[in-house]
């Protein structure tokens, strides 16, 4: 009897005893198979293994290298980047962003990105064998992945000691160029609602909205062989210079992103409105309307590699000879290996979902190629009394403030006003594996009244080079521009997301 109660006590402790067992957390588990992913990109030497390594310290989470060009004519930066995510629930699924990174220059970047991403439970009806599924039912119907509503908290600083400005509106010489430093905190918000009613589903619309407060310092920059900004102009010839008060931005807008022709033929549509109001000096309150119509003729179709789960990608617990099916007849779930933007991820993000790798390097040769047009008008408007400070006025020229290349044979920011127009045709295709070639051509001004914003006396530029996209690497771009009245212009570039990765927070 006494032995028969010894024996109901030790099996009654034993799931006590195996409670206190501390339970490895998830964070714990993410740096213990990074670490394995690394052991095994990194742990021998070879050429052919340079690229996966590089890849690897990377993109890999939780932590990696953080890298990429800051604005230009400020130089290379690198840091770390901390990325982490948490499902508290079936209909929300979190995740957590942040990295600094600093250039030789004194050019620096800091942030936080945090995404509230709605999943929708979706129900799916299993297919059995000799059954047609539902998407075939209807011809032309095809089932889709349910959009997700997605918010957005950020905070972000960065610094750039050296910036140009040559004055405003078209006109302006290059003997009137000056240096100027920045620095912007941005803090603030935004959402991504997707809309689903009838027709429009097929359009991929949707809602967008945003808040920040933004805080910017000028100060000028006197390392400079040129004058520094207050040394040539002065508030009534660059508004703004003299004060730069605190600004509460609102915006509102729509998305479209539809896809025709069997995927040959996307859509990318943005029609945006900002308000900025300074609410410590309304004279520097303004509206901007902003209207991007991007076209892409993809020359082969398919924009992603579609290749299917294997069992143990699947269920991390399966063996491989386990299959992963959920019912006879039906399909293995797919990994879908995207270079586009995805909302879903942060700037440092770029796998397709939160327990999978990004996608590896390619060295097929399968082709990739698309033709590109676009279509950029964005004009501001201010109060009687009003301006528009010119450091939130887009530029033309080289790359703007976010990297992004317009004109690219002029200098960095050469053209700066509060209306903009640019046309551009673009044409890339893939050389071999991760390397591409790409032609630009531009057409564009800037104005300063909304009424000058037509298509007469645009400038003109042409560019050419080498784009690289290895896997969830930064996009890589080496462009020779040339064509406008000023000369040609290289432009060597790395992106500050990972490919895949959202774009960070506008600074104008």
């Amino acid at each position: 009897m006494r032995w028969n109660f010894l024996i109901v006590l030790l099996f009654a402790g034993a799931p006590a005893l195996a409670q206190t067992v501390p339970q490895e957390s998830m964070l714990h588990q993410d740096f213990r198979h990074e670490a394995d992913h690394i052991k095994e990109a990194c742990g021998t030497f070879g050429f052919k293994k340079l690229g996966g390594c590089a890849a690897e310290l990377v993109t890999d989470h939780p932590v990696h290298i953080a890298l990429g060009s800051m604005a230009p004519q400020n130089g290379f930066g690198f840091g770390l980047a901390f990325v982490d995510h948490k499902t508290p629930n079936e209909s929300w699924r979190l995740s957590w962003d942040l990295d600094g990174l600093a250039a030789p220059s004194g050019a620096w970047r800091a942030g936080g990105y945090m995404k509230f991403i709605h999943t929708p439970v979706v129900k799916f009806v299993p297919v059995h064998p000799g059954e047609e599924s539902a998407g075939k039912k209807k011809k032309g119907r095809k089932p889709k992945i349910h959009p997700k509503t997605v918010f957005n908290i950020y905070g972000q600083a960065i610094s750039l000691p050296k910036l140009a400005f040559f004055g405003l509106g078209p006109g302006t010489l290059e003997l009137g160029r000056t240096f100027f430093g920045m620095q912007e905190n941005i803090i603030g918000g935004n959402a991504i609602r997707p809309v689903t009613w009838g027709v429009l589903e097929k359009l991929n619309l949707s809602l967008l909205g945003e808040i920040n407060g933004r805080f910017v310092d000028i100060r000028g920059d006197h390392s400079q062989s040129s004058p520094s900004i207050e040394q040539l102009y002065t508030e009534a010839s660059a508004p703004g210079l003299a004060r730069q008060p605190g600004f509460v931005q609102f915006g509102e807008g729509v998305r479209i992103k539809a896809v025709l022709f069997t995927d040959h033929l996307h859509f990318n549509y943005l029609i945006n409105f900002q308000q900025f109001v300074a609410p410590s000096d309304s004279r520097y309150s303004f509206r901007r309307w902003t209207v991007d119509l991007g076209h892409e003729w993809l020359l082969y179709g398919k924009t992603q590699l579609t290749r299917p789960k294997t069992a143990k990608e699947a269920d991390p617990h399966a063996k491989e000879t386990d299959k992963c099916t959920l019912q006879p007849g039906m399909s293995c779930p797919s990994v879908s290996e995207s270079a586009r933007p995805n909302d879903m991820n942060g700037p440092d993000e770029c796998a397709s979902a939160p327990d999978e790798k990004c996608p590896s390097i390619s060295y097929s040769r399968n082709l990739e190629g698309s033709i590109g047009f676009r279509l950029l008008i964005s004009e501001s408007a201010a109060g009687a009394n009003s301006v528009v400070p010119f450091y939130f006025q887009p530029t033309l020229g080289g790359s703007d403030i976010m990297g992004n290349p317009s004109l690219s044979s002029y200098a960095d920011y050469r053209f700066r006003g509060p209306n903009l127009l640019l046309l551009r045709e673009s044409f890339e295709h893939s050389l071999w594996g991760p390397l591409g070639f790409t032609f630009i051509a531009d057409q564009g001004k800037v104005a300063l009244a909304r009424g000058d914003v037509d298509f007469q006396n645009l400038k003109h530029s042409f560019a050419t080079g080498i784009t690289l996209r290895a896997g969830g690497f930064p996009q890589v771009f080496l462009l020779f521009a040339w064509g406008g009245s000023e000369g040609h212009h290289t432009i060597a570039s790395v992106n500050t997301s990972l490919l895949g990765g959202s774009s960070r927070p506008s600074l104008y």
